[in-house]
């Protein structure tokens, strides 16, 4: 697969599929599979982001429409600590990003948000004035 700005990691790839290491089964290997795995292993093996907080595909009613977040860390409360948007790698993080990241969050009510393709990372924390961009991944606690 495609090489990312994360840190390498021994992924379990077979045939078209890879091993969720939150799942703990294989699942199809797409592009933003790719991405998601990756990033996973950057939050529980660098970041020690428990798995056990760790939700993926959460659905999210928003008006009528159900929609589903890639990766959703729940604080020790319940509440969200960090909601992530995976993108593909081959998919450029655009304004229409950041409004569907917008949209789940205005649900789900996170801490802090984030989306990458792999390449690129951008995340940002809630503030008194709305979400202000910072500059690194924030430790779980």
């Amino acid at each position: 697969m495609h090489p990312l700005k994360l840190p390498e990691y021994n992924t379990k790839v077979r045939d078209e599929e890879i091993f969720c290491l939150v799942r703990k089964k294989w699942v199809a290997l797409t592009p933003e599979e790719w991405v998601r795995q990756n990033f996973l292993n950057l939050l529980i093996e660098h970041l020690n982001y428990p798995k056990g907080m760790i939700k993926l595909e959460q659905s999210i009613q928003y008006f009528k429409n159900l929609k589903r977040s890639d990766i959703t860390i729940l604080d020790s409360e319940g509440g969200v600590f960090l909601l992530v948007e995976c993108k593909s790698y081959k998919t450029k993080l655009s304004e229409q990003t950041v409004l569907q990241l917008s949209q789940y969050n205005k649900i789900l009510d996170s801490k802090y948000l984030a989306m990458t393709n792999g390449l690129k990372h951008f995340i940002w924390q809630k503030g008194e004035a709305g979400f202000e961009q910072i500059s690194s991944f924030p430790s779980f606690s």
